[in-house]
Order: structure tokens, then sequence, then C-alpha cells
């Protein structure tokens, strides 16, 4: 054999060429652990300031979201909040019932309508309300000048620091019987109207509100992934000829689409949240049968009753059918190639 052949041969006769023992191969399972793995001790020194700055926010967390969670078992209960005046004594000490509760929630046609009014609500929002974030990032992103872009953001961005009561004093003081158009409607000799108690268009003047309120949010999100985007791909897809439409089509939304399929998980997710506190102040003027859901449901049949138990197993229902709706979205996500709120 010649001294520069570096093969060398176990008792097999088999040529090794050089290899490694087998407990130094990085990876192997025999082996040691795989490269560029970091100890959890080092890993939790390296990172203890970051981890540190992440205590307040885990421990309002834990008190306000995930401590909570423990009174659903008034679910189960005939819940009774004056046997004691410890809440915990109450609870422990309140008769069981089973699914009691649960059956007069399902037996209870208020609950239905409620159910159906938050679930038309939900995708007349997604279908006029989702799409104009985009929309306008789009257009946003399209205007050359960096300071009219600056000012548009901050114009669209305004309405989302607003709270519903100056939302819908706003709509109030434009849409309302004595609002701005009624009146100039009036003083020209034409019938005015009141489009903020008509319960008929309830729905779309609740969409609307939202749209005014929160599309600038939206817009901040999509362009922030409209700046992500590699400028070349531009550059090449116009010397193969394609126009702005065409580059918009080509490059510009395949590169939002995991942000849309991220925001549109989470919109899923908040299927059965669609405002509780904007119903809640215009029930009064349209009626509890066009703006009845489940939120403001479970908010006047439960706890302006004090019925907690039969509150507490209505919010329980939302809360797993909200579960089930993210983990469905979720999954879609997963087979459209998308990675969703999680990976697989």
């Amino acid at each position: 054999m010649s001294t520069l052949d570096t093969r060398k041969t176990d008792p097999a006769g088999r040529a090794t060429a050089g290899r490694p023992p087998r407990g130094d191969r990085r990876g192997d399972r025999h082996g040691s652990r795989p490269a560029g793995h970091v100890p959890l001790g080092r890993r939790l020194r390296r990172d203890r300031t970051l981890l540190l700055m992440t205590v307040p926010a885990l421990v309002l967390v834990v008190v306000f979201n995930y401590v909570p969670i423990l009174g659903n078992v008034v679910a189960f209960q005939d819940y009774d909040p004056y046997i004691s005046t410890n809440g915990v004594t109450a609870m422990l000490e309140s008769p069981w019932v089973g699914l009691a509760q649960f059956e007069r929630v399902f037996a209870d046609p208020g609950f239905w309508h409620a159910v159906e009014n938050t679930l038309v609500l939900f995708l007349l929002q997604l279908v006029l309300f989702f799409p104009v974030p985009i929309a306008l990032a789009l257009l946003v992103n399209s205007v050359l000048r960096p300071r009219l872009r600056a000012l548009v953001q901050a114009v669209l961005y305004l309405p989302h620091f607003f709270s519903w009561v100056l939302v819908i004093t706003v709509f109030q003081q434009i849409l309302g019987g004595a609002g701005i158009i009624a009146q100039t409607l009036r003083q020209h000799g034409h019938e005015g109207f009141d489009l903020m108690t008509d319960p008929a268009i309830f729905k779309f003047l609740v969409t609307a509100e939202g749209v005014w309120k929160d599309a600038g949010w939206g817009v901040i999100v999509f362009l922030a992934a409209l700046a992500a985007v590699n400028q070349d791909l531009y550059e090449a897809a116009a010397m193969d000829g394609a126009n702005r439409w065409r580059r918009m089509w080509h490059v510009t939304l395949p590169a939002l689409r995991p942000v849309i399929a991220l925001l549109l998980v989470l919109r899923v997710g908040d299927a059965l949240t669609v405002g509780f506190e904007q119903l809640l102040l215009q029930r009064d003027a349209v009626g509890p049968g066009a703006a009845e859901v489940l939120d403001t449901f479970v908010w006047w049949t439960g706890l302006r009753s004090q019925d907690f138990s039969y509150a507490a197993a209505a919010g329980l229902v939302k809360g797993v059918v909200g579960l089930v709706l993210v983990l469905s979205a979720n999954k879609t996500a997963h087979l459209m190639g998308e990675q969703g709120v999680y990976r697989k």
C-alpha cells in the first residue's frame, strides 16, 4: 500500500477511508451532542438579563390570565357568593350540579340568538374588514415620498388610540339623527335619517367603526412585512417585463402571505369576540335583537342578574369553541404551507 494512501482497514478487511471513530461523529445517535448544542445551564446564565426582563410580564400573565381560569369551576356549581365573605370559601362550599348549567345554556334561545349574531358579525368583518389593511398597506407602500408616507401612516394609525366611547361619539356626530349629514339634508328640504339607531344596518355600522379604528394597526404590520422584501426581486421582475400590477401580484403578495396567514388565524381565534365594549355602548340604541353577542349575553344574563354559574358556563363554551377554531385555522395554515401561530 502506498504511503500516500490514508485509508484504514478494519479487521473485516473493509476500507474506512480515514473516518472518525463512531463516538466522535457529530449528531450520531451513539456519539456526543449535536454540533452547536448549548447546555441549559449555560443558556440560562447567558440570557439571565433577558429572562429577568420578562419576569414582570410573566407575572401579569399568570395573575390576570391563568389564575382566573381556576374560577371556571363555578360553571359546575350552583355558586352563591353570599355563603361567605371570602370568594374562595364560597366557591368551595357551593353545591355541585354537574352539567346542569350547560344544559341551561344550550336550552336558552337567547344564547343561540347571540351565537347567530356573533357569527354574522365575524363573517362580515372577515370579508369587509380583513382585506382593508392589506389594500391600504399596498397603497401606502407605493407612495415614494418618505414625508408623505409618514404622514399617511400617522393619520391611519391615530384612531387606534381612541377609546370606543370616542369612536362611537364621532360616528354619532356624523351619522346620527342630529348629526352633520342629517342636519344638512333637513336644511335643504330633505328628510333626515338616523343610522345609529337602525337595527337593519347595525352590523355594517359596527364593521365601519372597526375599520376606521383598527385598520391603521394592520397597515403598520403589513408595512413591516413589506420592508423585509428583497428589492432585487422587484428589479428582476421589472427587467423581465412585469408592470406594477404584475410585480405586486407575483412579488408583494407572496411576501405578505405568511403575515396574512398568521393574522387570519388570530382573527379566527377572536371569532366569538367581536367587541364587547363597542356593542355594549350601542345595545340600548338598536336593541338586543341586533346587538346581542356572546359577550354581551354573558354580561346581561349572567353578571347583571348575579347568576355567576350560568355566566361561567356560557363563557366556558365560548372559550372551548374559540380554542377549536384556532387549532383548526392553524392546521389549515399548515396545509397551505404556512407556519401559522406555531410550527408543525
